[in-house]
């Protein structure tokens, strides 16, 4: 049977770098990632580690990627510390241990690796995208019947799992109150289009208003990228379009704040000149100055979700057979930024 030191001289690397590449982790250069799962294939070694795994039973770790974001303290991002706080209760809860991955964002990330070393024996992917280099890394995983889950991404692969949020239902209902309340020229910040949440979104965001009869206008919306810097960078061109404007909608909290911020440098106030209505509803929404309106994202129970139902099929899993798909409700939050228009 081989070893991984034979895999290692037959590709005239070290054995660390054998261990990096078939267990998909650390930077190794493309050439060297070939020659070691060429040596690999021709030794049968992945086949050989496989069948020792299964006699020594699993691994006992739930997996999760998240992607790595230069300069972005991932781990006190509410977004992520909420799904990954859901994620760690249902591990504990059952024993399990959390294996944390980082992957380049719109870059291809191999998978299935984990899944043959024996490191996971499920995975949840956090902050998939529906980039074609991502897309690819979710078709592999599938198409090996691998008990994998998204969480808060719907794939163009109906065969991978997901737990979401009812983000176009929470959407409509944002408009409408800012409608309801008043408010008739409403403008939208997205995020990048490539995460489902912001196609949902602006469906919702559309629907309400040609629900009301209100046209939408392509001169009221506007980009981000879901950081704070990006909600500071679009308050220039929402300055610039404010007599056409009396309310925006936002497709997260961490844009609306940095929208909120840079408007207030320019005199504007919120919400008498121009109401805000954010997304997530995250801890520092009821903290701003006035505290932001928001769409609340249960995103604890979404990581609770994932992990309780890909932990309760492993046993029995059985590819696409075992796919699930749940969508979880959120709420609206009112508070002082979307107050009725005087």
């Amino acid at each position: 049977m081989a070893s991984r030191k034979d895999v290692a001289k037959l590709a005239g690397v070290s054995e660390a770098t054998v261990s990096r590449v078939l267990n998909g982790v650390g930077p190794v250069r493309e050439e060297t990632r070939r020659r070691v799962l060429e040596a690999a294939r021709k030794l049968h070694y992945e086949i050989h580690a496989l069948a020792a795994s299964f006699a020594r039973g699993r691994s006992g770790n739930l997996g999760v990627v998240l992607p790595h974001v230069p300069k972005v303290r991932l781990f006190s991002t509410y977004y992520f510390s909420e799904m990954l706080g859901g994620i760690g209760e249902v591990a504990r809860e059952r024993g399990m241990g959390l294996l944390l991955l980082y992957r380049t964002p719109g870059e291809a990330y191999d998978y299935v690796p984990l899944f043959r070393s024996v490191r996971i024996d499920a995975c949840i992917v956090l902050g998939a995208s529906s980039l074609p280099e991502e897309e690819a890394g979710i078709r592999a995983m599938a198409d090996e019947g691998l008990p994998f889950c998204l969480i808060d991404h719907v794939s163009g692969d109906g065969r991978a799992s997901a737990v979401c949020a009812a983000h176009e239902e929470g959407s409509v209902r944002a408009v409408r109150h800012l409608i309801e309340n008043g408010y008739r020229k409403i403008g939208f910040l997205n995020g990048s289009p490539w995460y489902s949440p912001s196609r949902e979104r602006e469906a919702g965001y559309l629907r309400a208003l040609r629900e009301a009869g209100l046209a939408p206008d392509p001169k009221r919306m506007f980009a981000g990228n879901y950081s704070r810097t990006s909600g500071r960078r679009a308050a220039e061109e929402v300055y610039a379009r404010l007599r056409d404007l009396d309310a925006v909608f936002v497709a997260n909290d961490r844009m609306a704040i940095g929208l909120m911020q840079a408007l207030r440098e320019r005199g504007v106030r919120v919400p008498d000149d121009l109401a805000i209505v954010g997304c997530d509803d995250s801890d520092l929404a009821a903290m701003v100055d006035p505290p932001l309106t928001s769409v609340r994202v249960p995103f604890v129970e979404m990581g609770r979700t994932a992990a309780e139902r890909l932990l309760d099929r492993l046993p029995a899993w059985r590819g696409a057979e075992s796919v699930f798909h749940e969508t979880l409700p959120t709420e609206l939050v009112v508070r002082e930024s979307s107050a009725p228009r005087p």
